[in-house]
C-alpha cells in the first residue's frame, strides 16, 4: 500500500513528515503551538491546545480528512493540573465528536514554554 506524505515546513529531519496517509489511516505527528519561526504561541495550556488542534485540522484537510474523522489523540502535557483546561479546549474544537484519547504528563517538551503536544490518528472511509 502506497503512503502519501504531507509536509508543512516544520520538519527538522529528512525522515520526519508532519502527516502520513496510508490507506484509510491518517497519522499526524506530535503538534504544538509553535509558529513558523519556532516561537511558542498561547499563554496557557488551553490556548496552546486550541492552536495545536487548528494545526491538526489543517494537516487533516491536506490529507483529505476533517476533525470528525479523528479516532485517536495522544496528548502530552508538562503539568497534569492542566488536564481541565486541555479537556475544555478539546471539547470546544471537537464539538461533540467522540475520540479515544490518552493524556500523559511529561517532564518537558522540545521547546521551553511548550505546555501541550498532541498527536492524532484519523480514519477516512471514502
Amino acid at each position: 500500500m502506497a503512503k502519501q506524505l504531507f509536509r508543512d515546513g516544520t520538519e527538522v529531519a529528512g525522515f520526519y513528515v508532519r502527516t502520513v496517509k496510508s490507506g484509510p489511516l491518517i497519522f499526524v505527528s506530535g503538534t504544538t503551538s509553535l509558529d513558523s519561526r519556532g516561537r511558542v504561541q498561547g499563554r496557557d495550556a488551553g490556548e496552546q491546545t486550541l492552536i495545536s488542534m487548528r494545526k491538526i485540522e489543517s494537516a487533516l484537510k491536506q490529507a483529505g480528512a476533517r476533525l470528525k474523522d479523528l479516532t485517536r489523540l495522544t496528548i502530552f502535557v508538562t503539568d497534569i493540573r492542566d488536564m481541565g483546561a486541555v479537556t475544555k479546549a478539546l471539547g470546544k474544537v471537537l464539538k461533540g465528536s467522540a475520540v479515544s484519547a490518552t493524556l500523559v504528563a511529561v517532564s518537558a517538551l522540545a521547546t521551553p514554554g511548550l505546555l501541550v503536544e498532541i498527536e492524532s490518528t484519523a480514519v477516512v472511509e471514502r
